[in-house]
């Protein structure tokens, strides 16, 4: 299952948060082998940058790991408002 969080953050804290989420998600993926990315849209909105942290084919379980990693790197004091998650199946479709 491939999980998508994201969030919004001050403009201001965007580096900081950059470089924590980086530093989170490469420890994550050398852990639990999940591919990440993270993501940024181009335009900020009313002094805000939306945010996505991106987990591809993520072990049972994961969202919990991925909240305790969430807490001890400190970005929930960067982030404005709650972190919303999704999750997404692969599709293939018969032939």
């Amino acid at each position: 299952m491939d999980l998508y969080v994201y969030y919004r953050v001050p403009v201001g804290k965007s580096t900081q948060l950059e470089q924590q989420a980086v530093a989170m998600q490469a420890r994550l993926s050398q852990q639990y082998q999940v591919a990440t990315e993270l993501k940024r849209r181009p335009q900020e909105k009313d002094g805000l940058h939306t945010w996505m942290e991106v987990y591809l084919d993520t072990p049972d379980g994961f969202e919990t790991i991925l909240e305790e990693a969430i807490t001890s790197s400190g970005l929930p004091a960067l982030i404005d408002g709650p972190r919303h998650i999704e999750y997404f199946l692969d599709f293939s479709p018969c032939a």
